[in-house]
């Protein structure tokens, strides 16, 4: 049961429902929660880290139930937000001495804080200011104060928010890491190339309901949407076709091109992530119109 993240028929509402009767099951790896604005995300991760009550329903962690036992509950996670909580006065050696002694650990904090910097690769700037970090390493001393109490489950909410793509793919290198070492990594992420780049599973959230579930390869592969692009030759579209990305079916299409269009360049455009959650976060109104 470690590192298990259990949602048996979980509801929140605040007037109308945000999560509806939601089932999920998440053991190991980097599982990332993907939706709109307003889909729920916020409310989950609130209620998995008990700081919401769920209305119906049962969430457990490490087989904790987090209404029941929110003490033990929080014991079995920890948890980053896009801002971080570093003090800017301190040394990052000296903030994290300071959580590990906040969080019980005595003496062993500072064995603890040398063990994550040289895992981050901070141990030469953990004796200075915070203050002097850039993003990137503010980023990393973060993720490395949540690992302090040596969690079963990480929640990372919008990990590399404003980071530059050096900083970004550092942590995702580390978050990649954590979840090598054992952790469950819970992402929630707008960003759809992190989700793709990190998650070994995808769910996508819409009106506080799971609608698809799985790797970024079978979310994108169930949508369809496989087009044959025709273009001149300065570059611009002039038209696309529906295919079902065999090779059959491009050689059928190729054939039926009439003799204005021999000439055009043509290329095969597979569905992307973006193409994927574009279908499955639309409205019913939205496909209807």
């Amino acid at each position: 049961m470690h590192g298990t993240i259990e949602l048996d028929g979980i509801s929140k509402a605040y007037r109308e429902p945000v999560i509806d009767h939601l089932d999920l099951s998440v053991d190991g790896g980097v599982f990332a929660l993907l939706g709109p604005n307003g889909a729920g995300k916020t409310t989950l991760v609130s209620i998995l880290t008990t700081l919401v009550r769920p209305d119906q329903g049962r969430a457990r962690l490490g087989g904790i139930d987090v209404v029941g036992d929110p003490q033990g509950a929080r014991r079995r996670f920890a948890a980053t937000g896009q801002e971080t909580t570093l003090d800017d006065l301190l040394t990052g050696r000296e903030n994290l001495i300071m959580l590990g002694r906040l969080l019980g650990l005595g003496r062993a904090s500072a064995l603890r804080a040398d063990e994550l910097l040289e895992q981050f690769d901070l141990a030469l700037a953990g004796r200075r200011t915070v203050s002097t970090y850039s993003g990137g390493m503010r980023r990393r001393l973060d993720l490395a104060a949540t690992l302090i109490s040596q969690p079963e489950v990480l929640f990372l909410d919008e990990p590399t928010t404003g980071l530059d793509p050096v900083s970004r793919r550092r942590v995702w290198d580390d978050v990649r890491e954590l979840a090598g070492s054992g952790s469950t990594v819970f992402l929630t992420t707008q960003t759809l190339d992190e989700a793709e780049a990190l998650a070994d599973r995808i769910a996508v959230l819409r009106d506080g309901r799971i609608v698809a579930d799985g790797t970024a390869e079978e979310l994108t592969a169930s949508i369809g949407g496989h087009r044959l692009v025709l273009s001149d030759r300065e570059g611009r579209e002039v038209r696309d076709i529906d295919i079902d990305g065999s090779a059959a079916s491009v050689r059928h299409a190729l054939a039926q091109l009439p003799e204005s269009e021999q000439d055009l360049q043509v290329a095969l455009r597979s569905p992307t992530l973006d193409d994927a959650f574009v279908a499955f976060t639309q409205s019913s109104q939205e496909v209807a119109a």
